[in-house]
């Protein structure tokens, strides 16, 4: 009987021993500790939301989901964001600090991030057809402004002075690399950028042929003083 006992208790334990062996846990396993700790916010610098064998090879075109388009943009090879953190205008180079500005090839778009606007994505785009200045706007007009705060897209906007753009330009973002910064990620392509705003799940197209919304940016009649509106 005693024997009996012990031969059911070693079963026992060596049952129990394989719920806490690190090897068991396969992809989609879940331990005791992963569901305690705090649940990690997605950033475009620590988090992917599309696996690399998910994502679109081609473009987004119009119409294209969110989840598309983000994954898309993440299956391009991420750039040192080290290397956009300043801005050139001639021979003068000026420090951004924590922001980013970059180009893409042929100066197609000049983005960077506004710091007259709590770091919203600002670019000037070579627009083949850019909104026409809107009645009233007296002031000078960039109809190749485009502003990206997430939840609005504004394209063409009066602006007495260059704001941020005063600086120059960034280093260019070779096409298929991709740069993540605050809440964005943009990826570079042939034909321009696109960006990602994760905080918002929207994100724009960039390029000479237009600005091309994706998410919930829908258009929308635009403010006194705005080209074109798109917004959630």
């Amino acid at each position: 009987m005693r024997i009996a006992l012990l031969v059911a208790v070693s079963a026992l334990l060596a049952g129990c021993s394989g719920g806490t062996d690190g090897s068991t846990d396969g992809p989609g396993s879940t331990s005791s500790t992963s569901t305690t700790s705090s649940p990690r916010q997605p950033s475009p610098t620590s988090t992917r939301l599309v696996k690399p064998s998910q994502a679109p090879t081609a473009a987004p075109q119009r119409g294209a989901s969110i989840a598309d388009v983000i994954g898309w943009i993440e299956a391009g090879t991420p750039a040192d964001v080290a290397g956009y953190h300043s801005m050139t205008r001639g021979a003068d180079t000026t420090d951004l600090g924590e922001g980013v500005a970059f180009t893409t090839a042929g100066g197609v778009t000049n983005c960077v991030t506004n710091r007259y606007r709590d770091g919203a994505l600002a670019c000037l785009v070579k627009l083949t057809d850019p909104p026409p200045r809107p009645a009233g706007v007296e002031s000078a007009w960039k109809a190749n402004w485009v502003d990206f705060t997430g939840t609005t897209v504004d394209v063409g906007s009066p602006h007495g002075d260059p704001g941020p753009f005063g600086a120059g330009t960034g280093s260019e973002l070779p096409p298929g690399q991709t740069l993540a910064f605050g809440s964005y990620r943009c990826r570079a392509d042939a034909a321009g950028a696109f960006c990602v705003d994760y905080g918002h799940r929207t994100a724009v197209a960039l390029s000479a042929r237009g600005v091309e919304p994706f998410g919930c940016l829908k258009t929308t009649t635009p403010p006194a003083g705005i080209g074109l509106r798109f917004s959630c």
